[in-house]
């Protein structure tokens, strides 16, 4: 059974489902680098997408031409640490002199390029470069570090890696040299810096602008973006110049952006929900304006906010934790910030219900996976579903299915496994043939490993990852749930539960708990005590309570429970 967003047309029918997922190569890495292949949607559902007038045909490059061409005097990207601001018209000269020196340097149309930067303007002119040729930027984050970046290049057979000389004390040209000295096909390496060490320097690589030989087609993946999975190598997804561009403009339609908008982006640039939810590029599609923060922290986004007059920005729920306690101790005016977005993990309604009182501004959940689906909550609605639901899907063509685990569809208000397809979700990760087979149906639902619960309204409540699934003796406990009590406890910052391994039970539950600074910490019984009396059931509360100064997170910013999940197993062990 597939839904759509109450009120909204019904979708066409599908096609009939296929037998088996579209063939794909192995995923060797570099010896099969060359051969760029992933299922992608069946014609007849392209068909039904282009008519329904969500594919339109262009692509990014197309996008900034003509953003440059109707409001080029505009000012497109503010980098504060460099002092950039970037017009429309100079944002889109600059990305067609870049892209003629990288074509001069034997880069062009299918050349994957590693792009690992951190909020700088450069980002902008590297990426709208790359999608004008028709290079795919594969998109690192400033947190990834050898490991991940050999295998990036590796696996994509990457002719260029870009990156800054030195972030957050890291110097990347040192890695750089390693990466380019283990795999043969990195011919370049551009640096945004002014001394780029044994490499280029990304401003020397500019050139007097020449005609694309082969410009890229929307159909055509635009980039690839990293999965968000915690366990193993990310893997590759390969988004379309006309399945990314429709996802920001109903985005933009949903957020209300327009060209009198001002975006701050708090979280790295590269990641896909400051990239497009609405993120930078919904505010350049808008012809908006773009501020890149260096860092979240109240003390740096802050003023940035004040001063640029920014409208809406992005968090994950830990930093939007940090940015509701800084606010009662901070003089700067956030007046015109209108709405706060808050995904990449599940915003706790505790929380929520912080954002309205404290911030001044509207919140807006949202519940979506760089693979494609997006769920927002809408800006009319109702406070309850806002602060209570991760919203509802942006497309009447998105297909929603809440499974249970033999793939049977269960009713709304039952716990289940989230499958999806649609517009823009995609129907196979790129060179991954195994894990395809896994993480997606015969007819192309995408298996998206939350567990969810659907309300009447086609509101999503996401109940946590299924690996987030505590199985206590037979028992099953959400994480969030849990998580969602202890932060109604006075004096707790954050809350992050976990299982741990036991011998008789299989797995028990560990809570890991940050206070509040100053406030005098509760012995464990105090803390089971408190969520008895909320009506917790018995074997939900933790059967252990762990205080930490600050949890461990991804390179986005989101809580790290594999981490914490290792260090409980490594403590237990100890014993």
């Amino acid at each position: 059974m597939s839904v759509t967003a109450p009120g909204s047309p019904s979708p066409a029918p599908s096609p009939a489902p296929s037998s088996s997922p579209a063939p794909a190569p192995s995923s060797t890495p570099a010896e099969n680098a060359d051969v760029d292949t992933h299922p992608t949607w069946p014609e007849e559902l392209a068909r039904v997408y282009r008519e329904a007038g969500y594919w339109r045909g262009e692509t990014f490059g197309e996008v900034l031409r003509a953003r440059a061409d109707g409001c080029g005097e505009r000012v497109a990207v503010v980098d504060p640490v460099s002092g950039a601001r970037w017009t429309y018209a100079e944002l889109d000269a600059r990305a067609d002199s870049l892209a003629a020196g990288l074509l001069a340097r034997g880069i062009g149309k299918g050349d994957k390029v590693v792009v690992q930067l951190p909020n700088v303007a450069e980002f902008f002119e590297v990426i709208f470069a790359l999608f004008r040729i028709g290079a795919l930027p594969v998109f690192a984050l400033p947190a990834h570090r050898f490991a991940e970046i050999r295998y990036f290049c590796a696996f994509t057979g990457a002719a260029a890696y870009v990156i800054a000389g030195e972030h957050g004390g890291f110097d990347h040209r040192t890695l750089a040299d390693r990466v380019r000295a283990d795999v043969p096909t990195l011919r370049h390496v551009l640096v945004a810096d002014a001394d780029p060490g044994s490499h280029e320097r990304l401003a020397d690589a500019h050139a007097a602008p020449v005609p694309v030989p082969d410009p890229p087609q929307a159909h055509e993946p635009a980039f690839l973006q990293l999965s968000g999975g915690t366990t193993g190598v990310p893997k590759l997804i390969p988004r379309t110049h006309d399945d990314y561009l429709y996802s920001i403009r109903a985005s933009n339609e949903i957020c209300g952006v327009d060209e009198d908008s001002v975006y701050l982006c708090a979280l790295p640039a590269a990641h896909n929900f400051p990239l497009s939810s609405p993120g930078t590029l919904g505010a350049l599609y808008a012809g908006a304006r773009v501020v890149l923060a260096p860092q979240p922290a109240p003390e740096v986004a802050f003023p940035l906010i004040e001063r640029e007059r920014v409208t809406l920005t992005g968090l994950v729920p830990p930093l939007a934790l940090v940015w509701l306690d800084a606010a009662a101790h901070r003089t700067e005016d956030l007046g015109s910030l209108d709405v706060l977005l808050v995904g990449g993990a599940k915003f706790s309604e505790e929380a929520a219900q912080r954002v309205r009182p404290t911030l001044g501004c509207r919140l807006q959940q949202v519940f979506g996976m760089a693979e494609g689906l997006v769920n927002y909550t809408r800006l009319d609605d109702p406070e309850e579903t806002v602060v209570t639901t991760q919203g509802r899907p942006i497309s009447p063509h998105d297909e929603v299915r809440v499974v249970d685990a033999d793939d049977n569809d269960v009713p709304d208000g039952t716990d289940g496994a989230l499958l999806t397809r649609g517009p823009y979700t995609i129907r196979g990760y790129w060179n991954a043939p195994e894990h395809n087979a896994a993480a997606f149906t015969a007819d192309g639902f995408y298996r998206t490993g939350d567990i969810v619960r659907r309300t009447p309204t086609g509101h999503l409540v996401v109940q946590g990852r299924a690996k987030d699934q505590i199985n206590r003796g037979g028992e099953k406990v959400a994480a969030e749930e849990v998580e969602n009590h202890l932060l109604a406890l006075p004096g707790v910052h954050d809350a992050a539960v976990v299982s741990m391994p036991d011998a008789y039970l299989g797995e028990r539950v560990c809570a890991y708990v940050v206070l509040r600074a100053g406030v005098e910490p509760p012995r464990p019984v105090q803390v089971k005590k408190f969520l008895r009396e909320r009506g917790l059931a018995a074997y939900k509360i933790p059967d252990r309570i762990e205080l930490t100064d600050a949890f461990p997170v991804t390179g986005i910013g989101k809580v790290s429970k594999k981490e914490l999940r290792a260090a409980i197993t490594a403590r237990l062990h100890e014993k």
